[in-house]
């Protein structure tokens, strides 16, 4: 049986560290047997290594091997690259292809980046694994396939079995055997083996004597985060063999060809946001719904006046839809067009005193409510205008722009709450 270290021999791989020689560990294990295999980690880590070995040392050996990867196939294009399709089948297909399940019969299969698939694809590859059989597209023949499925992965499969976006029943099938690979940060004592190996690659290709590191060079190696991985050191060392002149290199010549920690990494979003960012949705959501409260009521005056000023006989036309928008007899004070015009426009403070006559203490309730509501919406809005004129040191212009407004809407605004 072959052992570890003939097989980091064997397909080069370089480090010493306990998490990647059980890895190789369990792919050896696995290799002679049939079960699905999945692979994950952090992208760079090289996921790809594992599948060649449990190929080689697999049955299948002599049978093909296919690398896929998942998210690099257009969604459009997918079920046919992996199943093929039938003449017809859509427009393009002039011909008759065979999928990578048809053509690696008998051999294996790595599928990376497999959380990438689409839901429609996923279905399809849970009936490969449980049976052997799919469908081409446009076909309704089921064939069979015999073939050795490796999968990897360098996002979480959980959260996106709880977004809805991987089909756990998929997931059980392909993760028989996990085999996680450590990221470069975990493995410090590799970090300069590694980079000695590219420097030395990259010498012999380029023809220029090999890099050295001194001592302080090593440990800038070794305390770097490598988000990227063994790509992004592979890329770091390439860099310095092309445009270093002098070979032995120290740490400021090192540090040069690093990116400042975090400057290649994703931006971190603060669970609270500062005081004058209106970036935040429920503002944005409150001063929406302000602008759109300040027109409606100002469209129901003008509809109001409107139809002061109309007959009564457009009044008993338009009864139905003064009613929905002013209220009834029965659920609000009675409108009466002709004797108390603004009826309409009472303010939150009068409906109460009604609903109180009334007696109806769910109606009661509900007007409360609607005034408590307002009145908090009304202050949120006045923080806002404040913080924003504060922020701009009194300049309407800069202040409307800031909050999505004109500026006529911040020149009414600031004279109706006496700002």
């Amino acid at each position: 049986m072959d052992t570890v270290q003939a097989i980091k021999q064997r397909f080069e791989i370089i480090g010493n560290d306990p998490k990647l020689n059980r890895a190789i560990e369990k792919a050896i294990q696995v290799a002679p047997t049939d079960i699905s295999v999945l692979v994950v980690g952090e992208s760079g880590v090289g996921k790809e290594s594992i599948p060649k070995i449990i190929h080689s040392l697999s049955h299948r050996k002599h049978g093909k091997y296919i690398a896929v990867n998942c998210g690099a196939i257009p969604e459009g294009t997918i079920d046919s690259e992996l199943f093929g399709h039938e003449k017809g089948a859509f427009t393009g297909a002039t011909s008759t292809r065979e999928g990578y399940f048809e053509v690696a019969n008998g051999g294996t299969i790595f599928l990376d980046e497999v959380g990438e698939l689409p839901l429609t694809t996923q279905v399809r590859l849970l009936r490969v694994l449980e049976n052997g059989e799919f469908i081409k597209v446009g076909s309704s023949q089921v064939q069979k396939t015999d073939v050795r499925i490796v999968a990897a992965t360098n996002v979480n499969l959980f959260e996106a079995i709880e977004k809805g976006k991987f089909r756990e029943d998929l997931y059980y099938r392909l993760s028989t055997v996990d085999i996680p690979l450590p990221p470069l940060r975990d493995r410090k004592e590799d970090i300069h083996l590694l980079f000695r190996k590219f420097a030395a690659d990259f010498a012999h290709k380029y023809k220029m004597p090999p890099l050295k590191l001194d001592d302080d060079a090593v440990l800038v190696l070794q305390k770097f985060r490598w988000s990227g991985n063994i790509r992004q050191l592979r890329n770091v060392a390439e860099q310095v063999s092309v445009l270093e002149t002098n070979r032995d290199i120290t740490a400021a010549t090192l540090q040069s060809y690093l990116p400042a920690e975090g400057a290649n990494l994703p931006s971190v979003i603060k669970d609270k946001k500062s005081e004058g960012d209106f970036s935040n949705e429920r503002e944005i959501l409150y001063k929406v719904l302000f602008d759109m409260k300040s027109d409606l009521h100002d469209l129901k005056k003008l509809t109001l006046e409107l139809m002061e000023s109309g007959s009564s006989k457009v009044q008993e036309t338009n009864k139905n839809l003064i009613t929905k928008i002013y209220g009834s007899k029965e659920n609000d004070s009675e409108i009466d067009f002709e004797e108390e015009p603004r009826t309409a426009l009472l303010s939150n403070q009068h409906k109460e005193e009604i609903y109180q006559e009334n007696d109806d203490n769910y109606l009661f309730a509900e007007t409360v409510e609607e005034e408590e509501e307002v009145l908090r919406l009304e202050q949120k809005e006045i923080e806002m205008i404040k913080k924003s004129l504060e922020k701009n040191k009194g300049k309407r212009k800069a202040a409307a722009d800031e909050l999505g407004i004109s500026e006529r809407t911040l020149y009414r605004k600031i004279k109706q709450f006496d700002l």
